[in-house]
């Protein structure tokens, strides 16, 4: 498969030095780009600012902003067969950016923020027969957030993610399938998570492939063998 990573934060700037962020590694996003190269795939690994050096195999476009990961995450989903929404995209920016540095004032600062584009529902809405699976970072109501985005941006599977996970190199998830329901957690490192993430887009494209090919319905979930390990989990 022709696979689609975004990974990392965004950076929203209101002037020439100072910017809107989060703290994402990025961690996930490379592990799941690295698990997809080892399997074969080719990947475009579609990075915000990170520390990490990238997988041998990937091809990598470096962006800052949202707007910047928008434009080459559309680009790359045109040829791409699934893709991975890991990166933590900054939901708003300054509706305005300086052109040099704001000097420190007695008086307080207002800065007026806009909505950038939700990514991951922008392509869903022009999937088509494409994968997508996205990432949920939640801190309440985890599950009915992370149904909703499922819904609303048109993903095959969701995979829920706490602020606890954030830089870590282990995590804890659950995942959320369109049609499949909800998994047991999935626990252990990034590494070994991305591996199973990249099964479950397999899985997902082999479904997707074979109702495409074909003039009856099938059913939505995965074969027999297969729809156990999803639903129920095991820890990794």
């Amino acid at each position: 498969m022709r696979i689609l990573i975004t990974a990392g934060p965004t950076r929203e700037f209101f002037d020439t030095i100072r910017f809107i962020s989060n703290p994402s590694s990025g961690k996930m996003g490379y592990a799941l780009a690295a698990a997809a190269v080892e399997r074969g795939h080719r990947v475009t690994l579609v990075s915000g600012p990170v520390s990490l050096d990238p997988p041998e195999g990937v091809r990598l476009r470096r962006v800052v902003s949202a707007a910047e990961m928008a434009a080459a995450a559309r680009a790359a989903f045109a040829r791409a067969d699934a893709a991975i929404f890991t990166a933590a995209v900054c939901d708003y920016r300054p509706e305005r950016r300086l052109r040099r540095k704001l000097r420190k004032q007695a008086h307080t600062l207002t800065v007026r923020l806009v909505p950038t584009e939700d990514i991951a529902a922008s392509l869903g809405r022009i999937k088509g027969p494409r994968v997508t699976i996205g990432f949920a970072m939640e801190d309440h109501n985890p599950r009915r957030h992370a149904a909703d985005k499922l819904e609303r941006k048109r993903c095959d599977a969701i995979i829920l993610n706490g602020p606890e996970n954030v830089g870590s190199d282990r995590a804890t998830v659950e995942v959320l399938v369109a049609g499949w329901g909800w998994s047991r957690p999935w626990r252990g490192t990034k590494k070994q998570l991305a591996y199973r993430i990249i099964e479950l887009a397999e899985c997902l494209h082999a479904v997707a492939a074979a109702r495409s090919a074909s003039c009856r319905t099938i059913g939505t979930g995965p074969a027999p063998g297969r729809r156990h390990s999803y639903r129920q989990g095991r820890n990794a």
